[in-house]
């Protein structure tokens, strides 16, 4: 029986990583098979187009280009680990995914959203996650949780980029309210987890009954 696929999304600060954990142990507590991983990265050649993109010397990069390097590191995440990994009946759970190249590279470099579009049809062949968690809070929340550290490729963009980035997002959830669920991030962690496993909790009820 082929596993669940779920994503986390958010722009910088929302606390992905943290959620993830979350969102693991709670299926794994269900009995499944749980497999985590993260984009761009999962695979070997996808880490290192993530640190290229993150910390490499590349202020001309073009964002065409961005997405293009992403699409190239999912295609292989794809076929290399997420396709097998459903097949063998574990849950997938994602940090990113192609809803942050619409976010990212759409709204926030404002890259065609119809060549993107094309680009996701001709990578995932049909695979779409079966649910993707929001994590969502204003935008100067999330900076100022991740002012401490050294930014990275994207963290160092400026505030308008970020507002692009997550009104895109919340355009996604409002479109496809089914698949995304919009998680208040900037509640404490707390409530955060109890938001997040009330949506699977639902979510695993309707997930097995269509088994």
């Amino acid at each position: 029986m082929r596993g669940g696929f779920i994503t986390l999304e958010g722009t910088e600060g929302v606390g992905k990583s943290t959620c993830l954990e979350i969102v693991e142990e709670l299926i794994s507590v269900e009995g499944y098979r749980v497999l985590a991983t993260r984009e761009p990265g999962g695979t070997p050649l996808g880490e290192k187009i993530r640190e290229w993109i993150l910390e490499g010397q590349h202020s001309s990069l073009l964002a065409e280009t961005e997405a293009l390097l992403m699409f190239a590191a999912r295609s292989h995440h794809l076929d290399d680990v997420i396709r097998p990994a459903l097949s063998q009946g574990y849950w997938v759970i994602c940090d990113r995914f192609t809803d942050a190249t619409f976010a990212y590279q759409g709204g926030g470099r404002q890259v065609n959203l119809e060549w993107l579009k094309t680009l996701k049809t001709s990578v995932q062949r049909g695979l779409e996650p079966d649910l993707t968690l929001l994590l969502d809070a204003p935008i100067k929340v999330g900076l100022e949780r991740i002012s401490n550290r050294d930014l990275d490729h994207f963290e160092r963009e400026d505030l308008m980029f970020f507002e692009r980035v997550r009104e895109t997002y919340l355009d996604l959830a409002h479109n496809d309210s089914t698949r995304i669920k919009v998680i208040d991030a900037a509640q404490p962690m707390a409530k955060v987890r109890a938001q997040i496993s009330k949506e699977l909790k639902r979510f695993l009820r309707n997930f097995r009954a269509s088994e």
